[in-house]
């Protein structure tokens, strides 16, 4: 079996579709005696719905896709040198890019009939600015492999930190007035920038967490408001139909008293009528019994 055809096609699935699709491949591999595949296949994790949207992303958009990863490299490679312009130019790329490819994937999302909320929405922006700082989560992203939402970093991993002087033995203190050449007189102020900007990238990833729990605790209190609505109108909607069956109930037991006043009055009039016929009946045989006589008597000599 083409396990890596299969891996792409269940990764491009709607969450809602992989375990059954990833359990039937499984069996298929089974029944034809791959071990490997099955075992290999078996082992796959149902993404979640950010991390599908970013796979669908990655799949739909590898363009734009290559662009982010390549972005990341030069991030990492600005970080690495301490290269301050390029990373002013490459931090402000960065979020426009990311920004955008979010929105994009919200599109993708939707075209495929799994519309994604905001909330989800800002965990695809988590991935995006994740794997520009891993290059690891940026690999599996590429490849649209990703499963869960990484952890949100804080500056970018794998960068060494840049080398610190020594400090100056006693034996030069004499000549620390001395002209300083310009590489080394400037590793000072690079390195305060780098602090800088280490700072500020916790600073933005710190308000981005919380940006993002404010999300997540504005789109909780819209469902549960919204489950208030519903169960607020389910509510309703059953007291108008329990007082619907109050009067329906009333009517009925209305109507059933008039159908045994009517069942009273018919059961006497039965009687009266049964009475009446017996009496009748009997008139009637008391007459035959008279004519039968008279015959009689008319018949003697």
């Amino acid at each position: 079996m083409d396990v890596e055809r299969i891996i792409e096609e269940l990764y491009r699935l709607n969450p809602g579709e992989f375990v059954a699709a990833r359990d039937a491949y499984v069996a298929e591999a089974r029944k034809a005696g791959d071990a490997s595949a099955a075992k290999a296949i078996a082992a796959l994790r149902r993404p979640t719905r950010a991390t599908w949207a970013a796979n669908l992303l990655a799949h739909e958009r590898r363009e734009e896709a290559g662009q982010l990863v390549e972005l990341g490299r030069t991030l990492r490679e600005a970080h690495r040198t301490l290269d301050a312009p390029q990373l002013r130019a490459a931090g402000h790329q960065r979020h426009q890019l990311v920004a955008a490819l979010a929105r994009e994937a919200a599109g993708l999302a939707r075209a495929a009939g799994l519309p994604i909320g905001d909330t989800v929405v800002h965990e695809v922006e988590q991935i995006l600015h994740t794997l520009l700082a891993d290059p690891e989560v940026a690999e599996r992203w590429s490849h649209g492999r990703l499963t869960a939402v990484p952890e949100a970093v804080v500056g970018f991993m794998g960068v060494p930190a840049p080398s610190v002087p020594s400090p100056p033995s006693s034996s030069r203190r004499a000549r620390k007035e001395a002209p300083v050449p310009p590489e080394a007189g400037e590793r000072g102020p690079d390195r305060a920038q780098e602090r800088r900007r280490e700072r500020l990238e916790r600073a933005r990833t710190a308000a981005a967490q919380a940006d993002a729990e404010a999300r997540r605790r504005e789109e909780g209190l819209r469902e549960a408001r919204d489950g208030e609505r519903a169960a607020e109108a389910a509510a309703t909607e059953a007291a108008e139909r329990v007082r619907a069956l109050e009067r329906e109930l009333h009517e009925a037991h209305r109507a059933e008293r008039a159908s045994r006043t009517v069942l009273t009055e018919a059961a006497s009039a039965a009687k009266e009528a049964e009475r009446a016929a017996r009496e009748a009946r009997r008139a009637a045989e008391r007459a035959a019994r008279s004519v039968g006589n008279l015959e009689t008597r008319d018949e003697e000599p």
